[in-house]
């Protein structure tokens, strides 16, 4: 069977470095893991121009890496289309994004489930037909005092939330490997905090 991880995020320079777009960096750190490097994750346009994959192997497990090439609001045909493209069931999906309600540096695994105001999980629930995918939930808390959510997530993060933010990166790569190859059940015990 393949896997589809999905990196949720918007594409281009000026969101890369935002909350919004921690799917997309843990995607990049799995890219690495799969054999990219720093200068070239081995990111290419699918056939469909919807996203950016990656394919190959991952903790011995076969893995399509996406990413949608249009922004997050959309990000479900994207998906979707991966999906049929791969010929991979919703079961078999992993979306990888940020998640308001938990503190950074937390991670949360879960399957299926609300979007909870997630614009890229309603796009996903619409164009997959389900929410019954698997999610990894990266924290990034909330916006300080009275700062609009959408303002929040389009920002970079902070000084001091960078200089943890390469562990909790890779935490949250270890996190899909081990759902791939423990299960849920221990991977909800060893990452969700």
């Amino acid at each position: 069977m393949t896997w589809l991880v999905v990196g949720l995020g918007n594409p281009g320079p000026t969101y890369a470095s935002t909350r919004h777009n921690i799917g997309y960096m843990v995607a990049d750190a799995l890219a690495l893991r799969m054999g990219g490097t720093a200068k070239n994750p081995g990111w290419k346009k699918h056939k469909s121009g919807r996203a950016d994959v990656v394919e190959g192997r991952l903790a011995g497990e076969r893995v399509v890496l996406g990413r949608s090439r249009s922004y997050m609001n959309d990000s479900g045909g994207a998906v979707s289309t991966l999906a049929k493209f791969y010929d991979v069931e919703p079961d078999h999906v992993i979306a990888i994004h940020d998640e308001l309600d938990i503190d950074f540096g937390m991670l949360r695994v879960k399957l299926g489930g609300g979007d909870n105001g997630h614009n890229g999980l309603k796009s996903m629930r619409a164009s997959l037909g389900t929410g019954d995918f698997y999610r990894i939930r990266v924290g990034i808390g909330r916006p300080p005092g009275r700062m609009d959510v959408h303002d929040f997530v389009l920002k970079p993060y902070s000084s001091t939330e960078r200089k943890d933010l390469p562990t909790y990166i890779e935490e949250a790569a270890d996190a899909v490997e081990s759902l791939m190859t423990a299960g849920l059940e221990r991977t909800q015990s060893t990452f969700n905090r």
